[in-house]
């Protein structure tokens, strides 16, 4: 697929180093999550990118063009800090005037409006908007370009879970568009539900760069449940699928090797021949959040 973004090993120092050498690519089309703790470098990257900050050292190619020029920024849509609106100005007003900066046509603001649910209220002042609603009115405005690329800074900070579940939604039906997004976060949930690819950074280092489901290669477990939970949780240790067979709540979880080649039903089959008949099967893959703990720890056991 067509790399919009191309970071090469992208360094900025402060009083200490912020972010480390990074590297990642950005394939067109796809919904990246830059996730990581406040203070891993999530904003100063975008900043670099977006040429606010100047990098100590490194790279970046947009669309195969080096940096960001004036060019360049016309196809990238971005919401960096908190939105910034003329309080007593309504929404379809504010973004008359981001329109003009914009040089986009006056058209697209009922479009985007649309987009982000706030037709209905466009003739409303942002004042009396709620932090979700100003929030979606910035997207709107992000949008009004029609931007190949949108980059978001922690697009659901402070919302509650239902302003959470409208941007997530908005977000999914932007990309759905075509447009590639990238997103940082601090919110393992939100990058799980949102994003398709995802770069990890860990005190400024990228620990990890690629797709959300294969953030390790962990192939998931079964959780079993039999009459007889001895006799199967015996069976299950001898059986060569699983690394590791344990007890919880009255169900046994078996974690399957990752060499191991065995489906939900050729285990029903396996343990049925004997004599083991299940009351619960299911094969569950790993939360990001257990898959991300683990990477996090296997980069401290090899620094």
């Amino acid at each position: 697929m067509e790399k919009i973004l191309s970071v090469k090993n992208l360094t900025k120092k402060f009083k200490r180093v912020v972010v480390n050498n990074i590297s990642f690519d950005v394939e067109r089309g796809n919904v990246y999550g830059l996730l990581g703790p406040n203070g891993s470098g999530k904003s100063t990257t975008f900043g670099m990118l977006l040429s606010t900050i100047n990098p100590t050292s490194g790279d970046w190619y947009w669309f195969g063009k080096k940096g960001t020029d004036p060019d360049t920024l016309k196809k990238i849509g971005a919401i960096i800090e908190q939105p910034n609106f003329y309080p007593y100005l309504s929404a379809e007003t504010n973004l008359k005037i981001v329109a003009e900066i914009k040089e986009a046509p006056y058209e697209r603001i009922d479009e985007v409006l649309k987009t982000v649910g706030l037709f209905e209220r466009k003739k409303d002042t942002f004042k009396t908007f709620s932090l979700g609603m100003k929030q979606r009115l910035a997207i709107a405005s992000a949008m009004l370009n029609n931007p190949e690329v949108m980059i978001l800074d922690e697009p659901t900070n402070g919302l509650d879970p239902e302003g959470i579940i409208q941007i997530r939604e908005i977000i999914s039906s932007i990309a759905k568009q075509g447009i590639t997004i990238i997103i940082a976060s601090h919110l393992l949930d939100e990058i799980e539900k949102i994003c398709s690819h995802v770069i990890v950074l860990k005190e400024g280092n990228a620990i990890y760069s690629g797709r959300v489901d294969e953030i390790t290669n962990n192939q998931g477990y079964f959780e079993l449940k039999a009459d007889n939970n001895t006799l199967l949780l015996a069976t299950l240790e001898e059986l060569q699928w699983f690394t590791s067979v344990t007890l919880e709540n009255d169900l046994i979880k078996a974690q399957i090797r990752e060499d191991a080649s065995i489906s939900a039903s050729g285990l029903n089959q396996k343990l049925a021949e004997k004599g083991i008949f299940l009351s619960h099967l299911t094969k569950k893959k790993l939360s990001l959040e257990t898959q991300f703990l683990e990477l996090v720890k296997n980069t401290n056991t090899h620094a």
